[in-house]
C-alpha cells in the first residue's frame, strides 16, 4: 500500500449494510407496520418499530411482543421479501466509494444483523456484492451486534487485526460493537437513525455521505472527527430556538 491510512490505522474497511450500503429504511418501516398491524390488531408507533434497528429481527420481534414474536418474524418476512426489489435504493456515491476503496487496495467486509438470504439479495440487487470478500449475517455467528463478535469473524475472514479495520454503520449498536472490537468506529449519518442518536454512542469518525470515506482514509482525519459533528448539531440547535 503506498500510503498510510488514517496515520496508518486502518488496512481493511469493513460496513453496515441496512442503512449504510442500502436503503431499506422505507421497506423495514413498511414491513413493520405491516407486520404488527396483521399480528397485533394494529401498528406500534414508528419510533418504538425502529428503535432496535441494526440487532437481529428475532430479537426486535421479542422486544415488541413475546407472545407474538414468531408470527410477527414469519408475517414480517413474508411482507419484506415481496415487497424487496421494489422498495430499496443504492445511497448516492456507494458504488463510486467502493471503486475508490478498491483502487487503494483496501480489502472490504460488510457485517450485518440481517439474515444470509436478503443480505446477499440487497447487495446483488445493485452489483455490490463483488466488492466484498465477506459477508458476515446474522446467520453466521452466535452473538449479534452491539457485541464485537461479527467483525472480530469479519476481520478473521479477510485476514487483518480487528484492530486494523474501519467499521462504518448508521447504528448506535454498529458504533459500540466497534468500539468493543478496537477497530476505527466511524458514523453513517444518511441512515435509519437520528444523526444525534448516533453521535452519543462516541464513534470516532462521522460522514455525512458515502463519498467521503475515501477522503477520510487518505488524510483528512480532523475535518471528520465526530465531536465537530457533535458542536454542529449543538449549535444549529440553539440557533433554531433563536431568542423565544
Amino acid at each position: 500500500m503506498s500510503k498510510p491510512l488514517i496515520g496508518g490505522r486502518v488496512r481493511a474497511v469493513l460496513f453496515d449494510l441496512d442503512g449504510t450500503l442500502i436503503d431499506t429504511v422505507t421497506l423495514i418501516l413498511s414491513s413493520f407496520r405491516y407486520a404488527t398491524r396483521a399480528v397485533l390488531g394494529a401498528p406500534l408507533p414508528d419510533e418504538i418499530l425502529m428503535c432496535n434497528i441494526g440487532v437481529p429481527l428475532a430479537r426486535q420481534m421479542q422486544d415488541i411482543s413475546p407472545d407474538h414474536a414468531d408470527e410477527l418474524l414469519r408475517v414480517y418476512r413474508e411482507h419484506n421479501a415481496a415487497m424487496h426489489d421494489s422498495m430499496i435504493a443504492e445511497y448516492p456515491g456507494t458504488r463510486e466509494a467502493l471503486e475508490e476503496l478498491r483502487e487503494m487496495r483496501l480489502p472490504m467486509g460488510v457485517v450485518t444483523s440481517k439474515g444470509s438470504l436478503m443480505a446477499r439479495r440487497g447487495l446483488e440487487a445493485f452489483g455490490l456484492g463483488r466488492f466484498f470478500e465477506t459477508v458476515v449475517t446474522a446467520d453466521d455467528v452466535a452473538l449479534h451486534k452491539p457485541d464485537p463478535h461479527p467483525l472480530i469473524e469479519a476481520a478473521g475472514h479477510i485476514g487483518v487485526p480487528v484492530e486494523r479495520c474501519l467499521y462504518l454503520g448508521d447504528s448506535p449498536y454498529d458504533i459500540t460493537a466497534a468500539l468493543a472490537a478496537g477497530s476505527v468506529s466511524v458514523a453513517a449519518l444518511w441512515g435509519a437513525f437520528p444523526p444525534e442518536a448516533v453521535l452519543a454512542a462516541r464513534p470516532e469518525y462521522a460522514l455525512e455521505t458515502i463519498i467521503e470515506l475515501p477522503s477520510l482514509l487518505d488524510g483528512e482525519a480532523d475535518r471528520y472527527r465526530a465531536a465537530s459533528h457533535t458542536e454542529e448539531s449543538r449549535d444549529e440547535r440553539q440557533d433554531n430556538r433563536g431568542d423565544g
